[in-house]
């Protein structure tokens, strides 16, 4: 009889999975801009910003975004494709080992979970973004489901 799965474990699976499907946009979104130049995203980024698509031209949201496609087109492109690759890869090498449930990786998953939402917390306050500190509640949350899950398999397996 295959064993029930309660709501932590369903939560923890869509939390693992959401991770994942985030690693793989930050991987495929740094590759990508390996091979996209500046001013192509400095075109794109007007274009956005003239047909009202983050907001009126002129308003705080519009003028974030062009803001940081600046930064980006100015010389933090290799950080920003850096940073994108490797979040990716550690996303889904640690989605993968929490799918095949390899007790080792919990630990590690935790931890790294923990140093992004410490990353996400210190740019929130360079930055006054709203939305990584909303970010980073879901990544303490996933934290607290990996631990869970990693405490359940260990008794399982005692």
């Amino acid at each position: 009889m295959p064993e029930q799965k309660t709501l932590t474990d369903k939560l923890f699976l869509v939390a693992i999975l959401i991770k994942g499907l985030d690693g793989a946009v930050q991987l495929i979104g740094g590759i990508v801009l390996i091979f996209v130049q500046p001013e192509t995203l400095t075109r794109l980024a007007h274009a956005v910003v003239t047909r009202d698509l983050v907001g009126p031209p002129a308003g705080p949201l519009a003028g974030h975004f062009e803001e940081a496609i600046q930064h980006f087109a100015n010389g933090n492109r290799t950080f920003v494709i850096a940073y994108l690759v490797l979040h990716g890869v550690i996303k889904l090498g640690l989605v993968i080992a929490l799918i095949r449930k390899v007790l080792p990786m919990y630990p590690v998953a935790a931890a790294a979970l923990g140093l992004f939402v410490l990353f996400e917390i210190l740019r929130a306050v360079q930055t006054r973004s709203i939305v990584l500190p909303l970010l980073a509640a879901l990544d303490v949350a996933i934290i607290v489901l990996v631990i869970k899950e990693y405490l359940e398999l260990r008794r399982q397996r005692d």
